[in-house]
């Protein structure tokens, strides 16, 4: 088995609230949970406005394809220009039993 996780780390310009930045993470949650099959949330900076940090992972049983999606899911993240990412950090374990 293969886990991959990636974590995001965005920065929101124009929001001025609480409020205006979970309405930019809850899009940006929705869309990707319905384009991608990853378990995606946010992670971090809850309480902080213009910052937002999420984490998504996915199971797989190729390295390869795990790695794809994960590059796909943060292209389409990218191109929603919603918010700017600012760091990116990707983890793939093979599991074994």
């Amino acid at each position: 088995m293969v886990v991959g996780v990636c974590q995001l780390r965005m920065i929101i310009n124009g929001v001025s609230s609480l409020k205006e930045k979970r309405g930019v993470a809850r899009r940006i949650i929705a869309r990707v949970k319905n384009k991608f099959p990853v378990s995606i949330a946010e992670v971090e900076d809850n309480d902080l406005w213009q910052s937002l940090v999420i984490g998504f992972c996915m199971v797989g049983n190729d390295r390869s394809f795990v790695n794809s999606w994960l590059d796909k899911t943060i292209d389409f993240i990218e191109n929603l220009y919603l918010a700017e990412i600012v760091d990116r950090r990707i983890e793939i374990m093979n599991i074994n039993s």
